[in-house]
């Protein structure tokens, strides 16, 4: 029988046995009939604006997260799997910390600012950038959502860490079901890196030291230039289950197929699925673009006073694609631009990524994020 966690148009007319559940503000368990309980006696979010309708009346639509604070956002028993998220966050996108553990581990698999996990590292809660694809959509104004399935045997736990110097608020609903989860199910993780700037004649390495049986399946990438001219002839390279680019880092030749990855692309637009520069050649200007895969959703131009620099913000879902791994997986990025006499550049540029994938547990653990500063984009 369809047991109801993974679900799209070629299963929508299935019965299960599934039990859906939702968490948000009002119903911070999830459990059944636990949803609007909140009584007006009782600290509400929304107090002034219910205290003459009464409990039922949108009381606890919201929580604040205090300055250092890491608040739960949900914490649920399974088996089971996360189906959607949405939420709008107020604060500074890149202090404000989404993590989430599985089945009691102590480090999470996926830890990364709210922003960058939505494909938005540019935007704030006073801007916004429309982005429409299967896995993460953001809508007006400013609302994200995910539909990266997350599944878990024993539990889950999703947390949000404010870093900022002040309290930011957020509204959020998770939504779940409740059933057995399959033996060839993998866990979701994502992962958080940030170079600045990256240094003459090195590679970006958008993630390295996964180790286990899974697939690769997301990328986003928010660059920003610091040279003038074209910036993304580099190619993204995938070294799986002994594939070795330490020698070639060297300088050395290798012989054979040792050091060299099994997939190596033609271009870092080309990788996102566009091309040619992402130039919209009948304006002679960089082009914007969402679809269910890919997408370029936000160029920050520069507007000769303040914004003083190129920003591009770029997603990659390896959806219908995903790149399998047996024991181990390392994604790198070259950063190549052009000199004037057609020699290709190696460029020093502000490069940070989210690496998306799913693997058996138990996953590495990773070194720590950054600290709040380094993290930080003006």
């Amino acid at each position: 029988m369809f047991n109801g966690l993974y679900c799209d148009m070629s299963t929508i007319s299935l019965l299960s046995d599934a039990k859906t559940r939702s968490i948000s503000s009002e119903n911070r368990s999830g459990e059944k009939s636990g949803g609007g309980r909140a009584k007006i006696d009782e600290k509400g979010a929304a107090l002034p604006a219910s205290k003459e309708l009464g409990q039922g009346w949108k009381v606890h639509p919201y929580d604040d997260i205090k300055s250092g604070e890491t608040f739960v956002l949900a914490d649920i028993e399974g088996p089971g799997s996360i189906q959607q998220i949405w939420m709008t966050p107020t604060g500074v996108y890149r202090h404000s910390i989404l993590r989430v553990y599985y089945d009691g581990m102590e480090y999470p698999g996926v830890e990364c600012p709210v922003g960058d996990f939505f494909a938005s590292a540019f935007t704030s809660y006073e801007t916004y950038a429309p982005l429409s694809s299967l896995a993460v959509c953001v809508n007006p104004g400013n609302a994200f959502n995910c539909y990266w399935p997350m599944p878990f045997r024993k539990r889950i736990q999703i947390t949000m860490e404010n870093l900022s110097d002040d309290d930011m608020r957020i509204y959020y609903q998770i939504n779940y079901a409740l059933n057995a989860v399959p033996d060839d199910t993998a866990y979701f993780h994502a992962r958080f890196r940030r170079v600045n700037p990256l240094p003459y004649k090195e590679v970006y390495t958008i993630v390295d030291n996964i180790k286990g049986k899974g697939h690769y399946v997301g990328t986003y990438m928010a660059w920003q230039q610091n040279s003038d001219g074209w910036w993304g002839e580099g190619e993204i390279k995938f070294y799986m289950d002994g594939d070795d680019d330490s020698r070639l880092s060297e300088g050395k030749e290798l012989a054979g197929s040792t050091g060299f990855p099994t997939i190596c692309g033609t271009g870092t637009e080309d990788y996102f699925c566009g091309s040619y520069n992402f130039e919209n050649k009948g304006t002679s200007q960089y082009q914007e673009y969402t679809t269910p895969y890919s997408g370029v959703s936000q160029i920050r131009r520069p507007d000769g006073v303040y914004k003083a620099n190129l920003r591009f913000s770029m997603y990659r879902w390896h959806i219908s694609d995903p790149v399998r791994f047996e024991k181990n997986l390392k994604v790198t990025i070259q950063a190549l631009g052009w000199r004037a006499d057609g020699r290709y550049l190696p460029l020093q540029d502000d490069i940070s990524s989210v690496a998306f994938w799913y693997q058996s547990l138990p996953s590495e653990k990773y070194s720590d994020l950054p600290d709040r500063d380094y993290l930080e984009i003006i």
